[in-house]
C-alpha cells in the first residue's frame, strides 16, 4: 500500500463504547497493512458496549493511553470530566456515565487505571508526543478554531515535532511554531456531521515529508443506535450517533 521505505502509522481516539465502529476501523487498518497503530483514549462512555471495546483493544495489543472518560470510569470518580454546553447535553452525559460505570467490569476498570496519560516515541527522525486532550490537561479541548495563540504557546513548550491528540471528536491537522498538531478525530462518535468511523493515517518518508490523511470507514450505525436504546440510554444520544452530532 505504501512506497518502499515509507513508515505508516495510524491514530484513533474516542471509540466511546462503539464496538461496531472500532471493528470497522481495525478491519480497514489490516487491509491497508498499517505497521503501527495507537489509541488515544476514551474507549468507554456514550456507546452501549464498553466492555467489548476494552476487550478488543486489550487483545489487539494496541498501544493505548487514557482518556478523561477512561479515567472517570476506571477510578469511579463520579463524573467523566466532560464539558456540557447545555442541560440536555448534561442529561445525556449523566445517563451515559451512570450506565458505563455500572456496566464496566472490575477487571476492565483495573486495566483502565493502568493506562498511561501520554506516550512518546521517535520515528524517522521525528519526535512524537501522544496525549488525549492536550499536554496540559487530559480534558482540554484543542478545537481547530481556537485562537492560534493557544497553539503557539503550546508549541513553545512542546519538546516534540508532532503532537497527536483527540477529545474533540473532529479531525484536523496544522503546523504551529514548528510543531505539527494532529487531531485524530473520533472512531466511535464523530461530531463533524459524518457518521462514519474515523481515524488518522500518517505516512513518513523523512523529516521533510509527512503525509496526514483523515480516513472514514462506514459501519452499521443503526446497530449501535439500537444498542443505545436497548441499554436504556436517552433517545437523543441514539440520534447523535445517527447524525454525527
Amino acid at each position: 500500500m505504501f512506497a518502499e521505505g515509507a513508515v505508516s502509522m495510524a491514530f484513533f481516539s474516542d471509540v466511546h463504547g462503539n464496538a461496531a465502529a472500532l471493528q470497522a476501523v481495525l478491519d480497514d487498518l489490516r487491509a491497508r497493512n498499517v505497521e503501527r497503530v495507537y489509541c488515544l483514549g476514551d474507549l468507554v462512555g456514550y456507546g452501549p458496549q464498553p466492555n467489548e471495546v476494552i476487550d478488543i483493544v486489550r487483545s489487539s495489543g494496541i498501544s493505548t493511553i487514557a482518556g478523561n472518560y477512561d479515567d472517570g470510569v476506571g477510578f469511579e470518580r463520579g463524573e467523566c470530566g466532560c464539558y456540557y454546553p447545555d442541560e440536555d447535553a448534561r442529561r445525556i452525559g449523566d445517563a451515559s456515565y451512570a450506565f458505563t460505570v455500572r456496566e464496566v467490569t472490575a477487571e476492565n476498570k483495573a486495566w483502565l487505571r493502568l493506562l498511561p496519560r501520554e506516550l512518546r516515541f521517535e520515528e524517522a527522525g521525528l519526535r512524537f508526543h501522544l496525549v488525549h486532550g492536550s499536554p496540559r490537561r487530559i480534558n482540554e479541548y484543542l478545537l481547530r478554531d481556537r485562537d492560534p495563540r493557544t497553539f503557539e504557546r503550546l508549541a513553545r513548550t512542546e519538546d516534540a515535532d508532532v503532537l497527536v491528540f483527540g477529545h474533540t471528536h473532529v479531525p484536523w491537522h496544522r503546523r504551529h511554531g514548528g510543531v505539527l498538531f494532529i487531531n485524530a478525530g473520533s472512531a466511535g462518535r464523530p461530531k463533524d456531521g459524518d457518521t462514519r468511523a474515523g481515524y488518522t493515517l500518517v505516512r513518513l518518508l523523512c523529516r521533510s515529508e509527512v503525509q496526514v490523511t483523515v480516513v472514514r470507514v462506514p459501519y452499521d450505525v443503526e446497530r449501535t443506535a439500537a444498542g443505545v436504546l436497548a441499554a436504556g440510554l436517552p433517545a437523543t444520544l441514539a440520534e447523535a450517533f445517527r447524525t454525527g452530532a
